[in-house]
């Protein structure tokens, strides 16, 4: 059975985020772009009030054994939903996130106030809340790709060393030159990538 790809955007909310890279996969594949509401310039939805909010949203998208591919903010949802719900998160790709870590002790550099100017609209839970799953991703043992350039300041690539250490199942593969859109801005690499690893 062809595999089912759940996207998840970064914090813009917007799953046409993906839609490069989602365009670039098997014909045979089933493709899902989801957004963030309240996220970005996305609209605001009353049921969504954070990010166990997104996680379930999340997982309603999936169903079981989905692989899921998620950047940034998204990449936080996406070890939430694994964590969370282990059957519907069949493979994981996760690109330039912090996955639940502490990025702040290893000199990522702070997104919030441009976010903000960039998108005063945004709801106010995307950059206040602080999600911690560090002391829990030694149990994901989902098969997890991690995708990383090394010239993103908001998920430097020390981030992607820590999560490849600390995830039992991971494999980190570097873009050389690459910043925190690589998924956007080098479609064809991360597609490759990406089709490999969910192969």
């Amino acid at each position: 059975m062809p595999p089912r790809v759940v996207f998840l955007p970064g914090a813009s909310g917007a799953g046409s985020f993906w839609a490069p890279v989602a365009e670039r996969m098997p014909e045979d594949w089933e493709t899902r772009l989801v957004s963030w509401p309240g996220a970005g310039s996305e609209a605001h939805d009353p049921a969504i009030a954070g990010y166990d909010d997104l996680v379930v949203r999340a997982a309603r998208a999936a169903g079981d054994g989905s692989d899921v591919v998620a950047q940034s903010m998204g990449g936080v949802v996406a070890v939430g939903l694994a964590l969370a719900h282990p059957r519907k998160v069949r493979r994981l790709v996760l690109v330039a996130t912090s996955g639940g870590l502490d990025v702040s002790a290893r000199g990522a550099a702070d997104w919030r106030e441009a976010y903000v100017s960039e998108f005063p609209d945004a709801a106010s839970w995307v950059t206040e809340q602080h999600i911690d799953y560090g002391p829990r991703l030694g149990k994901l043992t989902v098969p997890t790709c991690l995708i990383w350039g090394d010239a993103d300041p908001v998920s430097p690539l020390v981030v992607g060393h820590a999560l490849d250490d600390v995830l039992p199942r991971s494999s980190l593969h570097v873009v050389a030159g690459g910043t925190h859109a690589l998924a956007r801005e080098r479609p064809d690499e991360v597609a490759a990538l990406v089709v490999r690893h969910l192969s």
